[in-house]
């Protein structure tokens, strides 16, 4: 296939009408994509949500260690 033709068929594709069957395709693969890209969102702050809870325990930990009252002054 030349060039020509090459450049032809693709600008065809472009302006001929989706068909249904396309269309549904199309929007399943995305609904996919971003239904994996909610649960990685889903599973790092959950992940962050741990650390954070750990960070707060070790940190009240050491605040009560260093002061009388184990206050924030």
């Amino acid at each position: 296939m030349s060039f020509r033709e090459s450049t032809l068929k693709y600008l065809k594709d472009l302006v001929k009408p989706k068909t249904i069957h396309e269309i549904i395709a199309k929007e399943l693969k995305e609904a996919h994509l971003r239904k994996l890209e909610a649960e990685s969102a889903v599973e790092y702050a959950k992940a962050l949500a741990v650390y954070n809870e750990a960070r707060i325990t070790r940190l009240q930990k050491r605040l009560t260690e260093h002061t009388q009252e184990g206050d924030y002054a």
